[in-house]
């Protein structure tokens, strides 16, 4: 990047070897602004990078307040900048610049302002940030900076204030000089006891002073008001007033007057916490109220604080502005203060200015708008400087225009919008592009091609500004205009009705005033592409093949394309190849159709298409095949056995119907069936038939057949007669409480006989004599259930269950006996015991309640068990049948403490629970397997050794071991249990065993052994040869836990050893 330094531009034109950059220095004969202007040009030309640009805030400076009492002698205001070039950073004080260099007391820290030393008279005031490099000129928005002080009261006395009991009265704060928000407190007599405030007394946050409505003689005494700055959290302690009592009388009822109210006139920021105080002295001691004047409701954020005389409306917004009261009240009367809040808001951008680039002799606009209250007004500036309209500048409100742009227009601009409560900016970069044509990125195209007879434009596009004048060459004599040959606006050349004459070489030359460029590229003009065999229209029957014919000649140096396209789409030959494959040479892409379908009639289209042309040829398909279905097929009449039906010729694709077929299927009947109908063959120009011979309440499907294609249409024959069949397996039982429960089969629809189906239930208890009975509407209906508070529970009932439809009710079915719901049990089973069994298992028994103190029949019994750490809701459920009166929890965890309770049940439901008992599961069994099994022969006995199993200390100890053994052959296995590690086995030695080991405890049985295998041992190869084999597979197994292998040479050795 080159660079400025006085009146010099430095431009860097080569690297070293060591990477230092040589520069070519030019000297400038003119001004400062032509020198900026100048390498704007220079740096925005496209042979350099374009991300240069003007200064932009990253961190604008903040108003802040300085404790003048601060230990931190120093003051800063931050302000980062980017841009490229890097900016200078300046900084305004009231508008007026600040000599950093000059003034020790300020030095800049990056682009941050930093204050030595503040000083209120000096420092104090307006400050902006100003940002600058070679595209101009911004500044920031205003901070001010303010010092916060409190100063010591003058006075060391004040005053005995003398006042009636009863009598209201105010004691002044009067704060001392102090910049900065001020709290206030009052002591009473002594630190640390202030003022309490209630609805008798008030400290007002506004003025500091303290009004007490009413004295008592409880007040009398010393007051000092305490004044806290919420800044810099200095405090200052006032003279002490002293109160007394005069002593001639005590003051009478009166009412309210008001000595704290807020102004008739409340400015309020947007979004700020507006305070309204307001307090009245009198006797009795006024209540205060709040209201809007307007009738409407306060806010429902407002708060009122200690006894009313401070609202708050904290977030104010428009819609809380208005005309608030305070009303103070007692016996004597009320008195009533108002005050206006009126909303502002400081302005807020809803539109800013965004960077522009702007061709020299363009127009270029901005807009900005900002939403505030007062409505914002604006104004402009360029490079930090207001903008005023002359000439080609216009402005109005937030907008501004500049016509004709030219280079000195280019800079910073900003638009301040401001009203009395806030000034924001928005900056924007203009920059004035000003370059000669430029082809580099838009050279003329090499090579265009076109056909004899066409058209062709050729572009002629490239980057200057302001816009260039064009003229074209052909070779080397200037191209002239006629009726065949235009420049257009944009300076691209256009030539109709080609010919051969025009091919050859083609300059564009584009001039303004900052140069000249050109750009040269080919025209080739090439013969047309014609079709000499087109596709022709055929007439064909489906599951033929063809060939639809597409041929061309065209000009060979070219490429060729040809596509198809049916009724308007086109043919996807790779979805549709089991149809559909172009076939032919280089000049032909001839359509084969395979295996055609009526779905294939219809519009061909070839196209064919080169780089300079493109061209197509249609042919039509007809497809002759088998008939449609008939259209529109509808019953006109029916009777108790017929039917007549009329329908619409469907599509004959080209073939003439012959015949019709009727067929019909009913949800009884297996597939379609011809039918047999009036006339009995119907002919391919009749359109109508009765179908005969038709069963009554069936629901038929019909089917209209021309050949091979049909429709079908659904109706329902119905002729009603009294239903004949009951309802089968009438049953029921069981349900809630005071509830007869009776259920049946349903009848099948085609048994129902006619419409209005359903059934009648008829009841009554055994043995009397009247019946109950009731309707159920619905056929689908299975179940009935009658309620009633006196039904005796599980009292036999007789019931029978009838038909009807709309012709008249039916028989009832067979008399059978149903019982009514029982009665849940009302008693809990006693004498709930139980043991712990293993680790795993707990048995449970309990007797039954006592038959004279419980009702309901008991059916079972059901056993909850829960662990101790788990809830009630979650335990396990086993249930029992019949009078079993002890069962066995399963699956338990070992060593745990476990609840159980026993409730009886029947199918109303379960009773009351026994209370809860606990049991604790024994500690687990072994985990730990017998080891080091060693096992002999001797005679016919098998003797087998083993290690002691040691529990652990969380396991059950070890009571003996289980030997299982079973012949190889079958799965029945024997148990030997011994309290020794080893057993003696009397087993025959013509059989090969199977022999596991495992310890058992009281939690139950350990862990097993590896099975071990013993195989058969014939008497003549008994004796030493078989201990020589023991000792052999010993040996093997000891290496095996040595080397922890158990590689393919030990397990072949060893079978061998086996099978020896």
């Amino acid at each position: 990047m080159g660079f400025f330094w006085g009146k010099h531009l430095w431009f860097p034109v080569c690297t070293n070897l060591d990477g230092s950059l040589f520069y070519l220095l030019v000297t400038l004969q003119c001004s400062v602004r032509q020198i900026l202007l100048l390498w704007q040009v220079l740096w925005l030309s496209p042979y350099h990078d374009n991300t240069l640009h003007g200064p932009v805030f990253l961190q604008e400076p903040d108003s802040l307040i300085f404790p003048l009492d601060s230990e931190e002698k120093k003051v800063k205001l931050s302000c980062e900048v980017k841009g490229n070039p890097r900016p200078t950073i300046g900084w305004k004080l009231n508008g007026s610049s600040i000599d950093v260099g000059m003034d020790f007391h300020y030095s800049l820290l990056g682009g941050a302002l930093l204050i030595n030393n503040p000083n209120k008279s000096q420092d104090a005031g307006t400050y902006q940030c100003v940002a600058t490099n070679p595209f101009g000129t911004i500044v920031s928005r205003e901070a001010k900076l303010q010092f916060a002080y409190l100063e010591n009261f003058k006075t060391r006395t004040r005053s005995t204030v003398s006042v009636r009991q009863g009598q209201g009265m105010v004691l002044l704060c009067g704060p001392p000089p102090h910049s900065g928000e001020l709290t206030y407190a009052w002591i009473f007599n002594e630190y640390p006891t202030f003022v309490h405030q209630d609805n008798r007394r008030f400290v007002s946050q506004e003025t500091g002073n303290l009004y007490i409505a009413k004295v008592e003689t409880s007040d009398v005494g010393n007051y000092t008001c305490v004044v806290t700055n919420t800044v810099t959290n200095s405090k200052v302690l006032g003279p002490p007033t002293p109160l007394v009592l005069r002593n001639d009388g005590v003051m009478g009822e009166y009412e309210p007057k008001i000595e704290v109210q807020f102004p008739e006139t409340v400015p309020s920021a947007k979004g700020t916490t507006v305070k309204l105080e307001c307090f009245a002295l009198g006797n009795p001691v006024p209540t205060i109220s709040w209201r809007r004047a307007d009738g409407k409701p306060l806010p429902r954020k407002a708060r009122r604080h200690r006894s009313s005389g401070l609202l708050e409306i904290p977030n104010f917004q428009q819609e809380d502005a208005g005309l608030y009261e305070c009303v103070a009240e007692n016996v004597r009367g009320k008195n009533v203060a108002r005050g206006q809040l009126t909303f502002y808001a400081q302005p807020s951008w809803t539109q800013q200015i965004r960077d522009v680039r702007a061709a020299i002799e363009e127009r270029v606009s901005w807009e900005c708008r900002a939403s505030g209250r007062p409505k914002p007004s604006y104004r402009w500036l360029k490079d930090g400087e207001p903008l005023l309209p002359q000439g080609r500048v216009q402005l109005e409100q937030g907008s501004l225009t500049i016509a004709n742009v030219s280079l000195s227009d280019a800079g910073m601009y900003q638009c301040v919008a401001e009203n009395r409560h806030g000034v924001i900016f928005a900056s924007a970069e203009l920059s004035v592009i000003a370059i000669g044509p430029d082809f580099s990125k838009t050279l003329l195209k090499k090579l265009t091609l076109v056909k004899v007879g066409g058209e062709v434009i050729i572009e002629c596009k490239p980057k200057a500004s302001p816009r260039p004048t064009y003229s074209w060459k052909k070779g080397k004599d200037i191209l002239r205009e006629n009726e065949r040959i235009t420049v257009l606006d944009d300076g691209s050349l256009r030539i109709v009705n080609v010919t051969k004459a025009d091919a050859g070489s083609y300059t564009c030359t584009a001039t303004n005033h900052f140069g000249t460029a050109s750009s040269t590229g080919s025209l080739v003009v090439k013969d047309p592409t014609r079709v000499m065999v087109s596709p022709f229209s055929m007439d064909v029957t489906v599951g033929e093949s063809i060939v639809l014919p597409c041929q061309v000649s065209h000009d060979h140096s070219l490429d060729i394309a040809f596509t198809w396209s049916f009724n308007g789409h086109l043919i996807d030959f790779d979805k549709d190849g089991d149809h559909f494959e172009k076939v032919g040479g280089d000049s032909a892409g001839d359509l084969m159709i395979r295996s055609i379908q009526l779905k294939h009639a219809g519009k061909y289209v070839c196209m064919v298409q080169t780089s300079v042309d493109k061209l197509s040829a249609a042919a039509d398909l007809i497809v002759r095949g088998p008939p449609g279905p008939p259209e529109a097929v509808t019953i006109e009449e029916v009777t108790d056995s017929t039917a007549q039906l009329s329908w619409r010729p469907g599509a004959d694709n080209h073939s003439p119907i012959t015949m019709y077929v009727v067929q019909a299927r009913t949800p009884f009947s297996v597939g379609w069936q011809a039918v047999s109908t009036v006339p009995e063959i119907i002919d391919g120009r009749t359109f109508t038939a009765t179908v005969v011979g038709l069963k009554l309440w069936v629901e038929y499907e019909f089917t209209s057949m021309q050949l091979a294609k049909s429709v079908t249409s659904i109706f329902c024959i119905y002729l009603s007669a009294v239903p004949e069949v009951t309802p089968a397996n009438v049953s029921g039982g069981g349900g809630s409480k005071s509830e007869l429960v009776i259920t049946w089969e349903t009848v099948p629809e085609e048994l129902q006989n006619g419409g209005g189906f359903g059934y009648v239930v008829a009841f009554r208890p055994l043995g009397t004599v009247s019946w109950m009975q009731t309707v159920v509407a619905s056929p689908d209906a299975a179940r009935y259930v009658f309620r009633n508070e006196s039904l005796p529970p599980f009292s036999p009932y007789e019931v029978k269950v009838g038909v009807y439809n709309n012709k008249g009710e039916g028989s009832f079915s067979p008399v059978t006996v149903v019982y009514s719901a029982e009665e849940e049990p009302t008693r809990a089973p006693t004498t709930v015991l139980a043991r712990s069994i293993s680790a795993s298992d707990v048995e449970v028994s309990w007797a039954p309640p006592w038959e004279s103190q419980h009702k309901g029949r008991i059916q079972g019994y059901e056993v909850r068990c829960w662990r101790h750490d788990e809830k009630e809701e979650n335990a396990k459920r086993i249930r029992t049948v019949g009078n079993q009166t002890s069962t066995k929890v399963s699956n338990l965890r070992g060593n745990a403490l476990y609840h159980l309770a026993v409730r009886a049940y029947n199918t109303a439901g379960t009773g009351p629970s026994s209370a809860a008992v606990n049991v604790t599961t024994k500690k687990p069994p072994p985990s730990q397997p017998p080891g080091n099994i060693v096992w002999n022969s001797s005679d016919s006995k098998i003797i087998l050794n083993w290690d002691q199993v040691k529990a652990l200390d969380n396991e059950s100890e070890v009571r003996g071991y289980k030997v299982l053994y079973r012949w190889n052959r079958e799965s029945s296995t024997s148990v030997i249990e011994t309290n020794k590690t080893s057993v003696e086995l009397s087993l025959p030695f013509d059989e090969d065993y199977i022999i596991e080991i495992k310890p058992f405890s009281d939690g139950g049985d350990g862990s097993s052994s590896e099975q071990i295998r013993i195989p058969k041992i014939s008497s003549k190869d008994g004796g030493p040869h078989q201990q020589i084999v023991h000792s052999l597979i010993l040996i093997f197994r000891v290496l095996n836990v040595l080397f922890h292998c158990n590689s393919l040479i030990t397990k072949y050795s060893m079978q061998r050893l086996l099978n020896l």
